[in-house]
């Protein structure tokens, strides 16, 4: 990271600089550690009465004392990323969406306030993309008021880490006192190759619809109501996978694995990949996925996309393995 003119350090960037990407040296926090400085990268959020505030694609925002800077300057954009297709964050955040769609949804200017029930975060959170046509404590205000007349928390998703995302807003809600709670990575690969994975697909039964034994093995609710069937049943292209448990036919009893696939257009999003315990380490999730590949590929698809989160560090394994690279990340946010 190179900060000198001439030799010598310089912070070559202003408070005219928010919005922008910079890198910045600073002297070190814990100078008993031996390191003499600290570095950071990340869209510069805010730059008022002496501190400043980063945000990382981490989405993790770092404040710093103007009076500990070395060196900073802007710097340009991430370079583009060489494993996957290529994809804008604004056309992967709207086909994500129309994978996991919610039972209603009111637009407020350009951000979209959806809501399932409290079925998951992603069907019931704010989807911001663009103006919301009012000053952002107003808009804060009106999300608060529409999720508190639904009796639901209030959640607002937003994107780190690629060209175009939104560590501004990120910066902004957490000034406005919103916590995350909860963070995960948009991965993307070529679909072909997760299509040709080595795996026994002959057990892997597929279907339009998730039957009673296909919702008995998922874990994200405790009553299939309708209105989980709805999302679940929401995208352009729909299938789900399972895999007979010890019992026999996936059909009847509770399947060993699940897997869900929506296909839209040049897109193919994996959700749901679960595997019960006891039938782990037996390749069963890599064949869920080989076989909905393949039927993604029937259907005209060529890249695949899906979200895993930060902590999940046996799923990002696994499909660290399939080829999925970290396109960006994205976080949910709850009023306080």
């Amino acid at each position: 990271m190179e900060f000198t003119i001439g030799g010598r350090l310089e912070v070559r960037m202003t408070p005219a600089d928010v919005g922008k990407r910079v890198s910045v040296r600073r002297v070190a926090d814990a100078p008993d550690t031996g390191a003499k400085f600290t570095d950071t990268v990340g869209v510069l959020t805010s730059w008022d009465d002496g501190v400043l505030s980063i945000t990382p694609k981490s989405g993790d925002s770092v404040r710093i004392a103007e009076a500990s800077l070395v060196a900073g300057k802007v710097v340009p954009a991430a370079p583009a990323r060489r494993r996957g297709p290529a994809a804008s964050f604004e056309e992967l955040t709207r086909v994500a969406a129309r994978a996991w769609q919610p039972v209603e949804n009111e637009p407020l200017g350009d951000w979209r306030l959806r809501a399932a029930g409290g079925f998951t975060r992603r069907a019931n959170s704010v989807l911001p993309l663009g103006d919301p046509g009012l000053p952002l404590g107003e808009a804060l205000r009106r999300v608060r008021q529409w999720y508190e007349e639904r009796g639901l928390p209030a959640y607002v998703q937003t994107g780190t880490g690629a060209d175009g995302a939104q560590e501004r807003l990120c910066a902004d809600l957490e000034q406005h006192g919103w916590l995350r709670e909860v963070s995960a990575e948009l991965r993307i690969a070529a679909l072909a190759p997760v299509g040709d994975l080595d795996a026994d697909v002959s057990a892997v039964r597929l279907s339009r619809t998730a039957d009673n034994a296909w919702l008995s093995r998922y874990q994200r609710f405790d009553t299939p109501g309708p209105h989980v069937l709805e999302v679940l049943g929401s995208g352009p292209s729909v299938w789900f996978a399972s895999v007979a448990g010890d019992d026999g036919d996936a059909g009847g009893g509770v399947p060993a694995a699940i897997g869900r696939c929506v296909v839209d257009g040049r897109w193919a999003g994996f959700m749901a990949v679960e595997v019960g315990p006891e039938h782990r380490r037996r390749g069963l999730a890599t064949a869920v996925m080989a076989a909905l590949a393949r039927k993604a590929l029937d259907e005209g698809a060529s890249a695949a996309w899906l979200q895993v989160e930060t902590d999940n560090e046996g799923a990002r394994a696994l499909y660290d393995g399939m080829g999925f690279a970290t396109h960006h990340r994205y976080h949910h946010f709850r009023s306080a």
